[in-house]
């Protein structure tokens, strides 16, 4: 079993959903990546996705868009992102998932790609941009590396999609909740019960997680209740935006509590 799997594995023993939380990688800074790490960490987070940031985020929201800007102003690399996993790795306990557009990959090389994130301490990648039905551009080689291979699924998928998503996924299956870009949202979307009922028997016995638009405890809570992690990306990027370190902390350690569940 990979790190991915047993922090859901813990998570699942603990009777609570796996809190999976994001960054992007070189915002504010390198150091400040690491920084937040740590807190997210303090805070009780399982897994932490760390972005690469790219100069054209199609899926990303203004919070997410912003981060990547200042990333890249700050001249953050691919090989800057796998120097801030070696201090997290090296500093947390938590578990890596290198999150990316396919773009930076390719220009870096695939199978050196691979190579070069489980040598940092990734254990699994996320490739936004990249469908079922074109995963052999990338993920033989992030399999051969021994990495997870995470795929996203929607509302809009149809069961095909989703089980060929399913199958070609390790670590877990990730449940994007509702069409469109990231970004905090008010509510969650009303279809989503029905949505992870789908990917859950799509699934299997593989681990099933909820993000996009995830942003209070409420719908932490609610989305706890249906799968088996929950994703927050842009409230704790938006929080280090306009208030620091502290602040994400506190925001991620009101969301972890949020994931326990009731009960036995």
């Amino acid at each position: 079993m990979t790190r991915i799997g047993e922090a859901f594995d813990r998570a699942r023993r603990q009777n609570r959903a796996a809190f999976v939380a994001y960054v992007t990688a070189g915002d504010p800074s390198t150091e400040g990546t690491v920084v937040l790490a740590r807190a997210l960490a303090r805070a009780g987070a399982d897994v932490l996705e760390l972005g690469v940031p790219f100069s054209d985020p199609i899926a990303d929201g203004p919070v997410l868009q912003r981060a990547a800007a200042r990333a890249l102003a700050n001249g953050t690399t691919l090989a800057g992102v796998f120097e801030i996993a070696r201090r997290i790795r090296s500093e947390t306990e938590l578990a890596l998932v290198l999150f990316s557009y396919l773009n930076p990959l390719i220009h870096h090389g695939i199978e050196r790609t691979a190579r070069e994130a489980r040598e940092a301490g990734f254990d699994g990648a996320l490739v936004t941009d990249l469908p079922p039905e074109e995963e052999a551009a990338a993920r033989p080689a992030l399999r051969a590396a021994g990495l997870d291979t995470i795929f996203l699924v929607s509302p809009t998928s149809p069961p095909a999609r989703m089980a060929a998503a399913a199958r070609l996924s390790s670590g877990f299956l990730y449940v994007v909740s509702r069409a469109g870009t990231t970004g905090a949202r008010a509510a969650l979307a009303r279809d989503l019960p029905a949505t992870i009922r789908r990917a859950r028997s799509a699934a299997g016995t593989l681990p099933v997680a909820v993000g996009f638009g995830i942003s209070t405890a409420e719908a932490a809570g609610k989305a706890a209740a249906l799968a088996d992690g929950v994703v927050v990306g842009s409230a704790l990027v938006g929080a280090a935006e306009t208030a620091g370190e502290a602040a994400v902390e506190t925001l991620a350690r009101t969301l972890v509590a949020a994931c326990r569940r009731a009960g036995p």
